[in-house]
């Protein structure tokens, strides 16, 4: 089985997310489907009931730096994230492991 769920995505924005709305952010694979991204949240977290799942592709943005050969052009790469909510009283504790 191939891992759909790379990371969780932890900002100011987000975290306020999880507080007021109960939901949480992930970095996925950007070939990734909505039902692939719930089970596999399900199987990690048991004791959570994913009740929506959003997903959202970001492009990557131009970087480029100057050398002493001239100017080197690249981007970054794009990333998937998804947005999921969880069932109301329920919650994923990412900091538990550690």
């Amino acid at each position: 089985m191939k891992r759909v769920i790379k990371k969780p995505l932890i900002t100011e924005k987000l975290t306020r997310l999880q507080e007021t709305l109960n939901q949480y952010a992930f970095e996925v694979d950007k070939k990734a489907t909505k039902t692939e991204i719930k089970a596999e949240l399900e199987a990690l977290y048991p004791e959570v009931t994913v009740t929506s799942v959003r997903t959202m592709i970001n492009p990557g943005k131009p970087k480029g730096r100057y050398t002493k050969s001239g100017y080197l052009a690249g981007r970054t790469p794009a990333t998937k994230k998804a947005i999921v909510s969880v069932k109301e009283g329920q919650e994923i504790d990412f900091f538990s492991e550690i």
